[in-house]
């Protein structure tokens, strides 16, 4: 795959140059309002390994391959495709399979204008489809919308802000709880091709008898040419049921008329 990113970055590197540069959603939590252009794929991939200690339960490890692809439709409105094709558990329950697929869009609908406060805004609404298998996934249909809000800031940082709800599906009893999300990403341009974040993120119980979750990140990326980015973050847990710690790593890559 990085041999197939260098060889793109080489041949179209002309045409490359007048365009804006990629721009991937990951590795973190929190989505920018940027959205691709239109007729544009952007494809973003990695694997992310994550452990999570379990009272009672013991150490479960999960290892996932995690795909994005985003889709220009417009010059403010893009279509996405989200999932994990592998996913392996390793601990109380042993499992290897495909993640659940969540279908979305992005839409902004304002940009921030020259010196001003208001930022760049936008919506985000999704449904995630119980393609998983239990334990991957919770065999149920979730569905919510995210506001986003990115604000260019001064000294080459930048703040993007989401907050949303969700309707989780639950059982036993059945029907869906409301859980609450938020998240807020502060980013650095540090050289040319390279930019890092700092990053807390928040989510109410998604089951009835489940806990708030509060975590923070950090990672970076590093622009390998203008249609080609890398990236890497570490995750760890606050307060709640996530995982101990987490790493990732992935490749975003830009395709283009």
């Amino acid at each position: 795959m990085l041999a197939v990113c260098l060889l793109l970055g080489v041949v179209d590197r002309g045409h490359a140059a007048e365009e804006a540069a990629v721009a991937p959603d990951r590795p973190g939590v929190t989505n920018s309002v940027q959205t691709v252009p239109s007729g544009t794929l952007q494809i973003e991939t990695g694997v992310e390994y994550a452990r999570t200690s379990q009272a009672g339960e013991g150490v479960e490890r999960r290892l996932a391959w995690q795909g994005t692809f985003r889709l220009g439709l417009s010059d403010r409105l893009e279509a996405r495709l989200e999932g994990e094709p592998v996913v392996r558990l390793r601990g109380p329950e042993d499992e290897t399979g495909a993640g659940d697929l969540v279908l979305g869009l992005k839409y902004r609908f304002l940009d921030q204008a020259e010196q001003s406060r208001w930022p760049s805004l936008g919506l985000q609404p999704f449904v995630k489809l119980p393609t998983a298998s239990q334990p991957i996934g919770s065999g149920r249909t979730d569905f919510g919308i995210v506001g986003l809000a990115s604000w260019d800031l001064p000294w080459d940082l930048n703040l993007d802000v989401n907050a949303g709800l969700a309707a989780v599906g639950q059982s036993q009893p059945g029907g869906y709880l409301v859980q609450a999300l938020a998240s807020a990403s502060l980013g650095k341009q540090i050289t040319g091709r390279v930019s890092g974040f700092v990053e807390v993120f928040f989510a109410s119980r998604g089951e009835r008898d489940g806990r708030h979750n509060l975590g923070f990140d950090t990672g970076a990326s590093f622009l390998l040419t203008r249609r080609v980015a890398l990236d890497a973050a570490v995750e760890t847990s606050l307060t709640g049921r996530g995982p101990d710690y987490a790493v990732r790593a992935g490749v975003s890559v830009r395709f283009s008329r």
